[in-house]
């Protein structure tokens, strides 16, 4: 006889270390604390352009002529120039002109230079008013004139100088040539005819020399007027104009980008050191029960409200068919959510009213729903101490909380069989594997798990194939067949009609607890 193995897909075997679509998830879900961050980060950007508006400021630029100007020079002049700007020579100088008495080390972190071109400089200088900055900028502009002129000049005349002595000094060297060659009497010796020739040689290449030294010397003069003039402010100082919309929308650009990069990354830390689940498929396997419905967290817009009436007349019908057909009683236990969770059960007690007396069992901290005050129509209420004491005729609902401080051994009362009601991202993983390893060593199945405020753009798939003796779509295989129904296309089925025994997918904490310590019904 063959038989017809199920294939169930297992989980992998070891966990990526960040799953990125939770992660995302996950961020997306903290979305009020980044956009909050954005917020908070564009008003303080905006605060700052108002509240700190920016000094008053002047600019000049200046054009400046070198010597060694090369085509393809990358910048290293200029940027010489910019550092001489910032010396306290050029400072003092500037601070002279204007019979100032402040420190030339204060008046340095008031102006800053730039240099836009190779020979073009700009100079930027803030001040207490306009007319102070515009003063200080052109002091500061004519006394880094004065001083490059002035290194120019001496730079030809150290030049200069150099070559009129060594022009000088070859002078003193042709004389004593010239000297030589007048004492030498006229002879026929070979020898001595060349060496009057070597001496000859000798005054033609002191003349020549002497010539270009003469020349060099004239250039490095002429040169110097053309870089004195080339050196001259080409754009006189004046106040820059500051715009207040102009500061607002830049400051509170930068505050709104800041901002939203911060609360991204703090919701992605967040979210990888909370670990807690926020997709289907997660809190499923955490649970070890599959997702049987989904509502909003919020009321939402007023066109949604419909929508989230319906989900919640289709979950407590649902709901309702389910525990018509068991004369066990059924508990709702909520993680996060114990609003959404009273409002499930007294939707559920209102929908089998119908059918006979309804008793809602408030076993939630603080009594929420037994305080209430009861709308016509409401079912009973009672508090939790009155579980399992209830009337044979009387179907009971239970209302409990799966939270951290819960008594376990006290949800046994509430109901036989239960429903999850989790609120997304509420609960860590490792609460979630403490909530499974309770129920089940309380034997109380979970039938289903309801989440609320679920990412609508999560399309993990939240249902658990192989633990369907438990789930709400397995409930009518615990009762006989109907006559017409055929097995043909159960998957558990042998090809001779024979049934096979159903397997258990354990919850993901089961996994990790030995066989012997751990016993899952």
């Amino acid at each position: 006889m063959t038989t017809h193995a199920t294939a169930h897909p297992e989980p992998p075997a070891t966990a990526p270390l960040i799953d990125l679509q939770a992660l995302v998830a996950a961020v997306r879900r903290r979305r009020r604390l980044w956009l909050t961050l954005a917020f908070l980060g564009l008003v303080a950007g905006s605060a700052l352009a108002v509240l700190l508006p920016p000094p008053p400021t002047a600019v000049t630029k200046v054009l400046v002529a070198h010597r060694e100007d090369q085509p393809n020079d990358t910048g290293t002049l200029i940027r010489t120039d910019v550092a001489l700007l910032g010396t306290t020579r050029i400072a003092d100088a500037a601070l002279r002109s204007l019979d100032s008495a402040e420190k030339a080390e204060d008046f340095l972190k008031d102006y800053t230079g730039l240099g836009l071109t190779n020979n073009l400089l700009q100079i930027e200088v803030k001040a207490k008013t306009n007319t102070e900055a515009v003063a200080r900028a052109g002091a500061l502009a004519n006394a880094f004139v004065a001083d490059h002129v002035r290194r120019m000049r001496e730079t030809a005349k150290a030049e200069a100088k150099a070559l009129l002595d060594q022009r000088d000094r070859m002078r003193v060297e042709l004389a004593q040539v010239n000297e030589t060659i007048g004492k030498q009497p006229p002879t026929t010796d070979p020898k001595g005819a060349a060496g009057a020739e070597t001496l000859y040689a000798r005054r033609a290449e002191l003349n020549s020399r002497i010539a270009d030294f003469d020349q060099r010397a004239a250039e490095a003069g002429t040169g110097t007027p053309r870089l004195v003039s080339g050196t001259q402010i080409v754009d006189a100082p004046r106040a820059l104009k500051h715009s207040l919309l102009k500061g607002l929308a830049t400051k509170g650009g930068i505050g709104l980008a800041l901002g939203l990069v911060l609360g991204i990354a703090l919701a992605a830390v967040g979210s990888v050191v909370g670990d807690r689940p926020v997709l289907r498929r997660d809190i499923a396997a955490h649970l070890g029960a599959s997702v049987v419905a989904e509502l909003p967290g919020r009321p939402g817009l007023l066109w949604r409200r419909r929508r989230t009436r319906a989900a919640r007349a289709r979950l407590a019908t649902s709901l309702a068919r389910t525990v018509r057909g068991s004369t066990e009683p059924l508990s709702l236990l909520e993680l996060g959510c114990a609003r959404s969770a009273g409002t499930i059960a007294l939707d559920l007690a209102r929908t089998l009213a119908q059918d006979g007396p309804v008793v809602v069992v408030d076993g939630l901290p603080g009594a929420r729903l037994a305080k209430r005050r009861p709308k016509p129509g409401d079912p009973d209420v009672v508090g939790g101490e009155r579980a399992g004491s209830l009337r044979a005729e009387e179907r009971q609902i239970g209302v409990g909380s799966v939270a951290p401080g819960t008594a376990w051994t006290d949800l046994q009362y509430l109901g036989s069989r239960t429903v999850l009601v989790v609120r997304t991202g509420h609960g860590s993983t490792a609460w979630l594997h403490t909530v499974a390893r309770q129920l089940a060593d309380q034997h109380i199945p979970v039938i289903g798990v309801v989440l609320i405020d679920a990412d609508p753009r999560d399309r993990t798939d939240g249902t658990l194939w192989d633990v369907v003796h438990t789930a709400l779509r397995g409930l009518a295989d615990r009762n006989e067949p109907h006559p017409h129904h055929s097995d043909r296309n159960d998957p558990q089925t042998h090809q001779n009609g024979s049934r096979q025994p159903r397997t258990e997918r354990l919850p993901l904490w089961a996994a990790r607890v030995p066989d012997d310590e751990t016993e899952v019904r």
